[in-house]
């Protein structure tokens, strides 16, 4: 039997989704839709964490991971703090999150975040990365002041968990006789199961991305380039309210096989075919979300290509299901030497399922890599991306497919609209 991936249960949510499509209301606050609740939204994200801690032996969870801060928190400053590890957010039992954050922030949130307790927004410095070094002794007193508070909350010999770390500070931390524990999968397992809320801003960022392929469909002619694409796409999605565009692969001709995952400045020409990845997030939830598509003309194999990719993803569509198995999922997929690859880590990615939530790869990941061996059962509430790739007989092009799908108690519904059942010839000649 595969395991639960979840550590516990999901609140109630407020809207049944089985029974009625998923809507992508529009951005604003109004009076005559009940849209996004955002009160809702962080006391079930929180509620979720602290269930999640709970069921745990620690005293605390000491977290970096920027997606499990803005979880617990429900705090964000912008993208290129990210992989600083300065951020950091300590969840005790008490349920109120105490966070550092990159100067300034910290006052803002005093201000603007009124759900931070008082007291509990601290401006924070670890080093970023190691460019103050450790002996400079910032992490010396940022550890010191966790033991001050987690001794004033009577958490005095308690196990902490934390889900990433620098080496240094996690030295730091066992110097001052502190025991860490890994608690990631914990917070995996919290943020896999989405509330009402998240559901409808993950249908709302999928919304943009459907725009997008249409200005996408309209430019896709010989002479323009895969890098202008991808700044289109981009310029369009912050328009469209985007707050981070994470990644854009823009992939033509002969690049398709094998996929390279990026984009370049390669020239689109006649009979191209080129697929795309749009990759970003709407107040903090993400696509990945892929599209093929010919340019001015198609070949039969081209079709076939995409005709296998379709029927793949057809297949996982309607197998996937609350109280299904990943590998039951996985092995519909083919295997990697199938289509021609070496082995199934050379293979990952192509035939691929992926939650998607405030990170772009949450829980369940499904492939035939990890799958077949260690199962998670899926669960009614996971958003999830599914991913097949097909390469085409002429060894240059290749099929690229993606949706991403609600589970319901019912079964499977599809974020994702843009037309893909069949491959899409852009600009026919």
């Amino acid at each position: 039997m595969p395991a639960s991936s979840d550590t516990a249960q999901p609140l109630v949510d407020a809207l049944d989704f089985d029974h009625r499509m998923i809507p992508a209301h529009g951005q604003m606050g109004v009076d005559y839709e009940q849209r996004v609740d955002f009160a809702r939204l962080r006391e079930y994200r929180l509620g979720r964490a602290m269930q999640a801690l709970e069921a745990t032996e620690c005293g605390a969870f000491l977290l970096f991971d920027f997606y499990n801060i803005r979880y617990t928190t429900q705090t964000w400053i912008g993208g290129a703090l990210g992989d600083k590890m300065s951020r950091y957010a300590l969840l005790a039992r008490d349920g109120k999150p105490h966070l550092w954050d990159f100067g300034s922030a910290a006052k803002h949130h005093r201000l603007f975040a009124p759900w931070l307790h008082e007291g509990h927004s601290h401006a924070g410095m670890l080093g970023l990365r190691g460019a103050i070094h450790p002996e400079v002794g910032l992490m010396k007193e940022a550890v010191s002041t966790i033991k001050g508070l987690l001794h004033d909350a009577g958490l005095d010999g308690m196990p902490i968990g934390v889900d990433i770390v620098e080496p240094a500070f996690l030295f730091e931390m066992q110097a001052q006789g502190i025991q860490v524990v890994d608690i990631q999968q914990d917070m995996l397992g919290a943020r896999s199961i989405k509330n009402v809320d998240e559901i409808m801003l993950l249908s709302q960022a999928a919304a943009m991305v459907d725009g997008v392929y249409q200005d996408i469909t309209d430019a896709l002619k010989p002479g323009i380039r895969e890098n202008e694409i991808v700044a289109l796409a981009a310029k369009k999605l912050y328009e469209l309210g985007s707050d981070q565009v994470e990644a854009i692969n823009a992939v033509s001709g002969e690049r398709c096989n094998p996929h390279p995952h990026n984009f370049t400045d390669r020239l689109i020409r006649p009979g191209d075919q080129a697929f795309f990845d749009i990759i970003h997030s709407y107040n903090g939830y993400r696509t990945c979300y892929y599209r093929t598509f010919s340019v001015g003309s198609s070949t039969p194999a081209q079709h076939d290509a995409y005709t296998k990719a379709r029927e793949w993803m057809d297949a996982a569509i309607e197998k996937v299901g609350d109280g299904v198995g990943t590998d039951e999922v996985a092995k519909l997929w083919p295997k990697a030497t199938d289509i021609g690859i070496a082995n199934e880590m050379e293979g990952f990615g192509l035939q691929f399922g992926h939650g998607l939530g405030l990170g772009l790869h949450e829980r369940p990941i499904i492939s035939r890599l990890n799958s077949l061996t260690h199962p998670v059962e899926i669960q009614a509430g996971m958003v999830f991306a599914l991913e097949t790739y097909c390469p085409a007989s002429d060894g240059i092009s290749a099929a690229r497919i993606e949706e991403e799908v609600v589970i319901t108690k019912t079964g499977a519904q599809v974020l994702t609209k843009f037309p893909a059942q069949d491959l899409f010839v852009a600009n026919p000649y």
